[in-house]
């Protein structure tokens, strides 16, 4: 929830807002900070706020953001005709309750679960509540194996890089799990099977593998990771499930990478979750999380209501919450197809390998990913580059209307500080052109530098990682 923040004189938070004679027949004044004490007229409340929000960025040009910034008009007149619907009403609005179980339905299939008609699933507000769902099911198998098998539940871990978002220390910290993070290492930046295998113990309830790490875009190895822990079962007993944080990567792969096994292909993936409004496609906020089977989700997990009318099944954290984002998620699917999708994610590719590539050739950059996987990519600057920083770089970029985050990394390569770009649907190749032209317009400015003017706490970006591991890496995270 947000907190309030004190006044401050020197942004007027204190004071009334005087609003321009030109929208009134007679001046007006209304509070910032308190409910007026009589309503205004709409044009007027309109414009005031409309005024406000024109200091916002342009969000075509964030490239730091994952969050979808273009929607389709179909998409877009069917979420404002159905601004009143209640997802959680599913007597009321039969319709889109089952909309809501057809997505599922085309989720589980594209994900290839055995049974696609049966694999349980939801919608969620976002890829956050559909980490913790899935973390909450991993928690409860763990605890009924455990008692069955007449032993504590008292101490439960769970393994995971460093580079999770937030989200899943959040998972960690309320629902009191030991949070076991693999930190990374000079020329490692994500999970592998070996870092797993060595922290997973009795205790562990699952392990979580991010299909596409919101640091420099790669895949993890998830199909590694399953293989090591076969093995350790084998070894050991030990029958650790695998959740995949699929937020992006998990409507990339399907399309741009089908023989890729990271799915429920493999034996072990017990649930996976993807963000409807990333590469899904659909404004902000929908998420998704599916089982492979009924048997991956506990029963006593899922609450049985008679709310509204109707006999509800419900797994969510949220309750209440608009169904249009459901709908719009239906219309997308319908509207593009496997065709579609494969041809948008694959032009997001090309994009960024173009891109990546262009970057890697102008001189001063060296590249840590190219976009090869998720339609991502970091680089840093070279080794000879002594006159200025990637923090100059992007505030550089920022002035001429770009938003390209500059970071550290967190534990145990805080020295390496890189900048990222995040091609989105609507990210063409004219965009790209142009953003080589600022940059390399901003790069012969900053030569003639003699010493970088930012560092690293100059970043306003925040990757969601915890607040030990960097300073430029603090507070919540981006678009879950």
């Amino acid at each position: 929830m947000p907190f309030a923040q004190p006044p401050s004189e020197t942004n007027g938070a204190s004071r009334a807002l005087p609003v321009n004679p030109v929208f009134a027949a007679e001046p007006l004044v209304v509070p910032r900070n308190a409910l007026p004490e009589e309503g205004i007229d709409s044009q007027i409340a309109y414009q005031v706020v409309h005024d406000e929000l024109m200091l916002d960025g342009n969000a075509r040009l964030n490239l730091a953001t994952f969050v979808t910034t273009w929607v389709e008009p179909g998409a877009r007149r069917l979420m404002t005709e159905t601004l009143d619907k209640n997802i959680v009403d599913k007597d009321e609005y039969p319709r889109t309750a089952d909309l809501e179980l057809r997505c599922v339905r085309m989720l589980s299939r594209l994900w290839n679960a055995a049974d696609p008609t049966a694999a349980p699933g939801c919608s969620t507000t976002g890829s956050s509540e559909a980490c913790m769902l899935g973390g909450l099911a991993l928690k409860r198998r763990w605890q009924h194996a455990r008692r069955a098998a007449g032993l504590p539940t008292d101490r439960p871990n769970i393994v995971m890089g460093i580079n999770v978002q937030v989200c899943w220390d959040k998972f960690a910290n309320y629902f009191d799990v030991e949070p076991r993070l693999v930190p990374m290492a000079p020329g490692r930046y994500h999970l592998t099977a070996e870092e797993v295998v060595a922290r997973c113990d009795e205790n562990t309830i699952g392990v979580v593998a991010v299909l596409g790490s919101t640091f420099d875009g790669s895949y993890e190895p998830v199909a590694e990771i399953c293989a090591a822990l076969d093995a350790l079962q084998e070894r050991t007993g030990l029958d650790i499930p695998v959740h995949v944080d699929g937020a992006s990567g998990a409507m990339i792969a399907p399309f741009c990478d089908p023989d890729l096994e990271w799915d429920f292909r493999l034996p072990r993936v017990a649930s996976i979750n993807t963000s409807g409004h990333k590469f899904g496609l659909v404004p902000p906020g929908v998420g998704w999380v599916v089982w492979r089977d009924a048997e991956a989700l506990p029963e006593d997990l899922v609450f049985r209501v008679n709310y509204l009318g109707g006999d509800m099944p419900s797994f969510a954290l949220n309750f209440s919450r608009p169904g249009g984002q459901v709908i719009a998620q239906y219309y997308m699917f319908l509207r593009l197809g496997m065709d579609g999708f494969r041809r948008v994610q694959q032009t997001c590719r090309d994009v960024a390998v173009s891109l990546a590539s262009r970057i890697g050739e102008l001189g001063p950059f060296r590249l840590i990913t190219d976009g090869s996987e998720l339609p991502v990519f970091a680089f840093t600057l070279a080794d000879d580059v002594v006159n200025y920083s990637v923090f100059d770089v992007s505030a550089g970029l920022r002035e001429q209307g770009w938003l390209v985050p500059a970071y550290t990394f967190p534990a145990d390569v805080t020295d390496l500080a890189v900048l990222r770009i995040v091609v989105r649907n609507g990210m063409s190749h004219d965009l790209a052109d142009l953003l080589m032209d600022d940059l390399r317009r901003v790069v012969e400015r900053l030569e003639s530098q003699k010493a970088p003017q930012r560092g690293a706490e100059s970043a306003s970006f925040a990757h969601g990682v915890k607040a030990s591991t960097s300073a430029a890496s603090t507070g919540s995270g981006v678009g879950r």
